[in-house]
C-alpha cells in the first residue's frame, strides 16, 4: 500500500493547481459541477479523483468536511455505464442522515445526466418505494448497512455486477456496530471491483478490512484546513426532529434578526418549512435547485430589499449568495459535511460585519460538534430554548412599542378619541375596558401571551439539551445521558439474536436506532442470552416504530422484535443479570443463568 499526503506543499516552481478538467472530469459531470460553482478541487479531490479514474483502490484518511463526497462521486459518475440499469455502484454510510446527504450530492452532480438512476436505502423509510425503484432499475445505491443487508437477504438487491464500492465514514460504522454487516456485504460483491474506503481515523479493524478486501490501495491522507470568520457567533441547540419547527418559531420571536437563511437538507423540506413559517406570520420563501433561475433571482432581490425576511434553502441553491441583510443563518438540518457547514454560516458575517449562526442538532448528532470545532477552530456555544416567559416579555415589549408608535400619529389619534368618547357616553363603559376590547379585536384568535405554567416544549427540549456533565446525587453522569427513566417508563422487547450470533449491545442499539429513528436515551437495559436478547424500550412505543423495526437484521439475522411476555426473571435487571448499554460502553455480568452460584468458602480454624 503506497501512501501519499495530499497536504504536502507544492514545489515553489510548481504550476498552478489543476482544475477538475485536468483531473479527468469531462462532459456532463464537468458542466454540472461548474454550474454548482465548483472551480478548484480540494486537496483530497486532487489526490483521489485521478487515482480512482485510473481504476486503483483508495484508502482515504480524511476528516468530515474535506470534500470527500465529490472525491468519490465524480469518478463514479464519470465512468458509469448509463445504458445498464443494474446496480454498478454501492455507497455504504453509517446513518440515514449521511446516506441522504451523499445521495443528494450525487443528484446535484448528475443534473445533466438524465439516464442516471440513484436510490437511497435506509431504515425508517417504507420498503415499497425502495422495491419499486429497484424493480425499475438503478445504477447507484446509497444506503445504511442494515437496510442493504435486508435487501440482500430478501433477494431484492443484486450486487453481482457491482463495479464500485465506497465505504464512507468507516470508523463511524465501526463504532455503531456495523463491522460484521459491512464484511458480509463485501463478501457478496464481485472480486473484480474498485473499492474506496474513507475514514477519519484508522483503527486496527478498519485497517484489517482494507488489507483483506482492497487490492494494493493507495493511501491518501488529508487534513481539513477550513476555518470560519471570528466575527460569526456560533451557537447550537440540541432538539429532536419533531420539535424543530416549534423551537425555530420561538427563536424567531425573541432573536433580534434582520435577514435570515434557514438551511434544510432536501428540496421538499424548503417548501414545507417556508409554508409553516408563513402560517405563523413570518415573511418566508423557499429556494432550491428546482426553482427557475428568474424566480430565484426575484426571491433573492426581495430579501435584499427587505420585502422578505427569511429564506429557506438547500446548500446548492444558496451557493454564492451574498446579501448584506443576512444577520443570521440557521442550520435547521445540520450537515454532516463540515465544509458545507462552513459554506453555510459564511452567508453571514461578510465584509467585516458580525453574524450569528444557530444549529439544530438532534441528540444522535452530538458527535458532529467535535467535527465542527476542528473544522472552524471555534467551539460553538450551547444555547437554551427561549421559555414561555421570554416569549411573553418580547411580545409585551412589541405591543408597547406598537402603542407608543400609534400615539405619535396625533392626526388620526384625535379622530379615534372622538369615536371612543362616543362609545363611552352611549354604553357607559370605562375607557380602560374599551381599550382592552380593542386589543382583543386587534389580536384576533391568536392569544397575545403563552401559558407559562405548562411549557411542555421547553421541558422536552431541556431534556435533550442537558449540559454535557451534570452532577446527580454526587455521581458524575456520562455526557449526553439524561437521568435514567424509572422502571415503569420502559417495556421489555424480545429480539431473536443472542450470544451465539456474536451480538453486542452496541450492535443492537445501532441497528434499532437507525431503523426505528430511536435516540440513545430510548434504550434501557439490554440482556443478551444465548439465543435471544431482551431490550428495554420506552413504554407505549409507537406502533409505527415497531413496524419499521420488524424487518431489521442484526448480524444478518432477522430480529423478529416483539413484546416480551416471558417470566419476570427474564427481564433485564438493574442490579443483577444484564448487559446494559451506556453510551457505547458495555457493562457485563451475565453469568447468572449459565453457571451455578459459587459455594461460599469456609475458613479453616
Amino acid at each position: 500500500m503506497s501512501t501519499r499526503d495530499a497536504d504536502q506543499p507544492e514545489p515553489t516552481d510548481a504550476p498552478a493547481e489543476p482544475g477538475f478538467e485536468e483531473l479527468g472530469i469531462t462532459g456532463s459531470v464537468l458542466s454540472a459541477i461548474r454550474e454548482l460553482g465548483y472551480e478548484t478541487p480540494s486537496p483530497i479531490q486532487r489526490a483521489t479523483i485521478p487515482t480512482l479514474l485510473s481504476g486503483r483502490d483508495v484508502v482515504g484518511m480524511a476528516q468530515t468536511g474535506t470534500g470527500k463526497t465529490a472525491a468519490f462521486a465524480l469518478p463514479i459518475l464519470e465512468r458509469l455505464d448509463t445504458a445498464r440499469k443494474i446496480p454498478q455502484a454501492l455507497v455504504l454510510a453509517p446513518t440515514r442522515e449521511l446516506a441522504l446527504q451523499v445521495a443528494e450530492a450525487f443528484e446535484s452532480y448528475a443534473t445533466q445526466m438524465p439516464d442516471v438512476r440513484l436510490l437511497p436505502v435506509y431504515g425508517g423509510q417504507g420498503y415499497g418505494v425502495q422495491l419499486s425503484a429497484l424493480r425499475r432499475g438503478v445504477q447507484i445505491v446509497v444506503g445504511t448497512p442494515g437496510r442493504v443487508m435486508d435487501h440482500l437477504a430478501k433477494g431484492t438487491l443484486d450486487l453481482s455486477e457491482l463495479d464500485y464500492l465506497v465505504l464512507d465514514e468507516a470508523d463511524e460504522m465501526l463504532k455503531m456496530g456495523f463491522a460484521e454487516d459491512v464484511e458480509q456485504i463485501l463478501s457478496q460483491t464481485p472480486e473484480e471491483k474498485q473499492v474506496a474506503l474513507f475514514s477519519a481515523t484508522m483503527p486496527p479493524q478498519i485497517r484489517r478490512i482494507a488489507q483483506q478486501y482492497l487490492r494494493d490501495p493507495e493511501e491518501i491522507s488529508v487534513k481539513s484546513k477550513t476555518a470560519t470568520n471570528a466575527n460569526i457567533t456560533q451557537r447550537y441547540l440540541v432538539v429532536s426532529y419533531a420539535q424543530k419547527v416549534d423551537a425555530l418559531t420561538r427563536i424567531l420571536e425573541v432573536e433580534n434578526f434582520d435577514g435570515m437563511i434557514v438551511f434544510v437538507r432536501t428540496k421538499n423540506e424548503t417548501e414545507t418549512l417556508a409554508e409553516k413559517l408563513r402560517a405563523r406570520g413570518y415573511s418566508a420563501a423557499a429556494i432550491n435547485g428546482d426553482i427557475p433561475q428568474n424566480l430565484r433571482e426575484r426571491t433573492v432581490n426581495q430579501l435584499k430589499e427587505a420585502k422578505l425576511d427569511i429564506l429557506v434553502a438547500t446548500d446548492v441553491a444558496a451557493r454564492g449568495l451574498d446579501v448584506e441583510r443576512i444577520s443570521h443563518v440557521v442550520n435547521f438540518d445540520i450537515p454532516t459535511d463540515t465544509e458545507s457547514y462552513v459554506h453555510r454560516i459564511g452567508r453571514t458575517g461578510r465584509a467585516g460585519r458580525t453574524g450569528d449562526a444557530i444549529s439544530f442538532i438532534t441528540p444522535r448528532e452530538r458527535y458532529l460538534l467535535g467535527h465542527i470545532e476542528k473544522a472552524t477552530r471555534q467551539q460553538p456555544t450551547q444555547m437554551q430554548l427561549p421559555t414561555a416567559e421570554d416569549v411573553n416579555s418580547t411580545r409585551l415589549a412589541r405591543f408597547d412599542d406598537a402603542i407608543t408608535e400609534a400615539l405619535q400619529d396625533t392626526g388620526r389619534l384625535d379622530v379615534y378619541r372622538d369615536v371612543i368618547a362616543h362609545y363611552v357616553r352611549n354604553h357607559d363603559v370605562p375607557e380602560v375596558d374599551v381599550a382592552a376590547a380593542l386589543a382583543i379585536v386587534a389580536q384576533g384568535d391568536q392569544p397575545l401571551l403563552l401559558e407559562a405554567g405548562d411549557d411542555a416544549l421547553a421541558a422536552a427540549v431541556a431534556r435533550d439539551n442537558r449540559p454535557p456533565r451534570e452532577r446527580t446525587g454526587g455521581r458524575e453522569q456520562r455526557e449526553d445521558r439524561p437521568p435514567r427513566r424509572g422502571r415503569g417508563d420502559y417495556e421489555p422487547y424480545r429480539i431473536e439474536v443472542g450470544r451465539r450470533h456474536r451480538v453486542e449491545p452496541r450492535q443492537i442499539v445501532g441497528a434499532l436506532a437507525n431503523e426505528g429513528g430511536l435516540g440513545r436515551d430510548d434504550f434501557g437495559a439490554i440482556a443478551i442470552r444465548p439465543d435471544f436478547s431482551i431490550v428495554e424500550l420506552p413504554a407505549g412505543l409507537d406502533r409505527r416504530v415497531l413496524e419499521k423495526l420488524r424487518d431489521t437484521r442484526i448480524s444478518g439475522k432477522l430480529i423478529e422484535i416483539k413484546p416480551d411476555r416471558g417470566a419476570p426473571g427474564r427481564r433485564p435487571q438493574r442490579d443483577g443479570d444484564r448487559r446494559s448499554y451506556d453510551g457505547g460502553r458495555d457493562r457485563r455480568d451475565d453469568r447468572g443463568d449459565e453457571r451455578p452460584a459459587r459455594k461460599p468458602r469456609h475458613r479453616r480454624d
